[in-house]
């Protein structure tokens, strides 16, 4: 009787499993419209004596994002203040809607990827995900493997779409 062989572990194919790796921990929205005067104007005292006195821990380990859901003109400083209180406890943040988080999600997660595991091998991109993959990543993680595997694919090891091969030289 032969010995029975795992051609897919042998095989130089690098499997990249977002799902795996996608971060889950809370999203969350911090809403500057909660700290204006009647909902339409910001006092700069006011406002940072409210962020002051915040409980801030509440974000710990989340991501957030911060808008305004007023319509209402709020200086581009009052963001950017609220996002230095985030920086030291939050997961991370983004100043826009929950779309623009889930993209500053991808640009972290796939700037932070450790790319020489793939340099010069056949990649495939796990296709099959349990959770909602923002379509972003995918492009992301294209501009990012391309330039250094061997092939691109799509899919799932055992039934591929070809994506790039990189020309033979």
């Amino acid at each position: 009787m032969s010995e029975i062989v795992n051609r897919v572990a042998k095989s130089p194919i690098k499997s990249l499993n977002l799902e795996e790796i996608y971060p889950r921990e809370e999203r969350v929205g911090f809403d500057l419209k909660d700290f204006l005067f009647q909902e339409l104007i910001l006092k700069e005292q006011d406002f940072r004596k409210s962020l002051k006195e915040l409980d801030w821990e509440q974000y710990k380990n989340k991501w957030v994002a911060i808008f305004c859901g007023a319509d209402a003109i709020v200086p581009t400083w009052a963001y950017m203040l609220v996002a230095s209180y985030l920086q030291p406890v939050a997961k991370g943040f983004a100043i826009g809607d929950f779309e623009d988080l889930e993209l500053n999600i991808v640009n972290f997660l796939v700037d932070s990827l450790d790319l020489e595991e793939f340099q010069d091998r056949p990649v495939v991109i796990k296709g099959c995900s349990s959770i909602e993959i923002p379509l972003y990543a995918y492009g992301k993680l294209v501009s990012k493997l391309q330039p250094i595997s061997k092939t691109l694919m799509f899919g799932e090891p055992c039934s591929t779409v070809p994506i790039y091969k990189k020309p033979k030289s």
